[in-house]
């Protein structure tokens, strides 16, 4: 063997035993902890909980909007990084207007007009998005303290947020209960797990809605990310970013993604629907039977050879691409979130489904149960 593969040799084998001991170091038994975040305006203190599984992948998630505020998950090479953009203070989350990590409602997505009728009445909602409403409104549940606890389940470590929407709150109907819960389990998924009941009939619709960056938060642009959804069809979108109500085919366009493809290869084709949304920013209608609950999306960093998979229950995803992050966001460590730093793949309803009645609905009615269920699951290639 020459000098030169000896070599080779030798430094792939430290390599190895670099990546091994560092995956090792990371592993232990699954735990959460509690710590002082900061203090809302009113006094009330704000806690961050931290969950780590088994193989070392580590959740921090905030009370304040229920943020995930980070997420650490291996490379493989077994190097962790964090994949979620967040802020590093509660003073940042108080104003966050690109809603990095939060949960989303009462209502996800935009409401064209902020006017919606159920069973006759009309209902007027905040106009926060130009003339639309927008993730549940000036408050919304993403910029409300919820009651929080943690759990230590065989599956790994949970954090149980629950809320109790006043009615009226936003201008919507009812008081509404919910529970929300983040279970990050030892097959290295994030699971969310969304309850709601209310007293008078309302409309609901809830979400994360975290930013992904599998190179690492805050390293560059998402452009280089492969990404698959499991849709065959899209909801079109108006110059409002309203859907017009048709369910239209991908095939042939620059919403196809029922394949492994390049997030950058179309995102500035000469379409109408690229032109409206500024890049991606729609609602696809997901392949599968209403309830179940099934494989969404996958995204793929060819670089860190990180890959997310998305299961969800809901009918519909929306891919955001980041086309309104500017760089005017300093976000954790002081890094700037720039133009396509990071991507959104919410699971919902449909946009605007209260005024589509061809829509899956919405309602929910006493006696009945909002049920939904989301896992980002992690993988390496």
């Amino acid at each position: 063997m020459s000098p030169l593969w000896r070599l080779l040799v030798f430094v792939s084998l430290v390599l190895i035993v670099h990546s091994s001991t560092q995956a090792w170091a990371q592993k232990g038994s699954p735990e959460v902890t509690e710590s002082v975040f900061g203090t809302m305006p009113d006094g009330r203190t704000v806690s961050m909980f931290t969950l780590r599984n088994a193989n070392g992948l580590e959740a921090r998630i905030t009370n304040f909007g229920g943020a995930l505020v980070s997420l650490m998950v291996p490379d493989r090479m077994g190097n962790f990084e964090d994949v979620v953009l967040g802020y590093d203070s509660l003073s940042q989350y108080l104003v966050n207007k690109p809603y990095l990590g939060v949960l989303v409602g009462r209502y996800a997505n935009r409401i064209s007009g902020g006017r919606f009728t159920l069973d006759g009445n009309a209902f007027e909602l905040a106009r926060n998005n130009d003339a639309n409403h927008l993730h549940g409104g000036v408050m919304g549940l993403s910029r409300v303290l919820w009651n929080a606890k943690t759990e230590m389940r065989k599956e790994g470590p949970a954090l149980v947020l629950s809320y109790v929407s006043p009615d009226g709150e936003d201008g919507y109907p009812g008081t509404l209960s919910l529970t929300v819960v983040y279970l990050l389990t030892n097959r290295d998924e994030l699971t969310i797990d969304y309850t709601a009941k209310t007293d008078k009939a309302t409309i609901i619709n809830l979400t994360n809605h975290s930013y992904f960056n599998l190179t690492g938060a805050g390293t560059g642009s998402i452009l280089m990310h492969d990404l698959e959804i499991a849709a065959s069809r899209f909801t079109p979108i108006d110059d409002r970013l309203i859907p017009t109500g048709e369910l239209r085919a991908v095939f042939g366009t620059p919403m196809d993604f029922r394949r492994l493809t390049l997030i950058g290869a179309r995102i500035n084709a000469e379409d109408d629907q690229i032109v409206r949304g500024r890049g991606y920013d729609h609602n696809w209608v997901l392949d599968k039977n209403e309830g179940e609950y099934s494989l969404a999306a996958r995204l793929y960093d060819g670089r860190s050879g990180r890959l997310m998979e998305v299961y969800t229950s809901e009918p519909g995803l929306q891919f955001y691409s980041g086309n309104f992050l500017d760089g005017t966001d300093l976000g954790k460590g002081g890094m700037s979130y720039e133009y396509r730093f990071g991507v959104c793949l919410e699971t919902q309803h449909f946009p605007d489904s209260p005024n589509h009645p061809e829509f899956p609905s919405t309602v929910l009615r006493p006696g009945e149960q909002y049920r939904s269920r989301t896992s980002y699951r992690f993988l390496v290639r």
